[in-house]
């Protein structure tokens, strides 16, 4: 085996073309074409951030300028500051003349450049309410007739709830793409374990009989809860000086994962 497989480390071009990674790619390409707002939703490990890179490595850097920012929790102020960051415009004390710097900018990126900005946004889920409200007043551009950007709001799941409530509504209106994770299927999981072995050259025969199963109950189709499992699995396996993965290491490895 030449490397461990199950790092975060992956790249763009080795990525396991599961059903969420088909379906959020082919949402993601329809937002970039038609502008206005996209969320996408996952647990933590499940996955969106990945796809939302190999979307950016394949995107055309001619037709799009894509921007991405990974907000905690965060005030209105600092939310404002941050995108002036991203945007290149100059910061200001007030919130007002930052908002219109912004949002000239954003035209401008669409109208004469004709490279409008996809902007991503991850652990959206920590935005407050007043930032998502602004977030709506920010993407109203000519009187409300035009799109100038697409933009990506990527969460964990309690995002959704979050944008259900009434105060959100002229939010909730403006998004045009919504998509849900449903994580690996058993059937999957095999696969996306035996793609990563591939990726590093070792034999499928190295994995003994039931340690797929026992994984996937563990895992529950998250990828990065199969990563972290496999890497201890390998470790520990290597450390026994086995040839065969059986149940055993995985329920040590296990175990570790549980104390970790």
């Amino acid at each position: 085996m030449r490397e461990n497989p199950f790092n975060k480390n992956i790249r763009e071009d080795q990525y396991f073309n599961s059903t969420d990674f088909r379906e959020m790619t082919a949402r993601l390409v329809r937002l970039s074409e038609i502008r206005g707002v996209g969320i996408f939703t996952a647990p933590p490990g499940g996955g969106k951030t990945y796809v939302l890179r190999c979307f950016a490595h394949n995107l055309n850097p001619n037709l799009y300028q894509m921007m991405y920012i990974c907000f905690s929790t965060v005030s209105i102020t600092e939310f404002y500051s941050q995108l002036c960051t991203a945007l290149g415009v100059e910061r200001s004390q007030r919130k007002s003349t930052m908002f219109m710097n912004i949002q000239e900018r954003m035209y401008s990126m669409y109208k004469e450049k004709r490279r409008p900005l996809i902007l991503a946004i991850d652990e959206s889920h920590e935005l407050g309410a007043s930032i998502l409200k602004d977030i709506k007043m920010i993407m109203n551009h000519n009187y409300d007739s035009v799109d100038c950007i697409s933009l990506i709001l990527l969460g964990e799941p309690h995002l959704n709830n979050e944008l259900q409530k009434p105060v959100h509504e002229a939010l909730r209106q403006r998004i045009t793409i919504h998509y849900n994770f449903e994580g690996l299927s058993y059937d999957e999981t095999e696969k996306y374990i035996l793609h990563k072995l591939d990726a590093a050259g070792a034999a499928h025969n190295i994995l003994g009989e039931g340690t797929v199963a026992a994984i996937s109950g563990y895992a529950r189709g998250n990828p990065r809860l199969i990563d972290n499992l496999m890497t201890d699995v390998l470790t520990l396996g290597a450390q026994m000086e086995k040839h065969v993965i059986d149940t055993d290491i995985v329920l040590a490895a296990m175990n570790n994962q549980q104390l970790g």
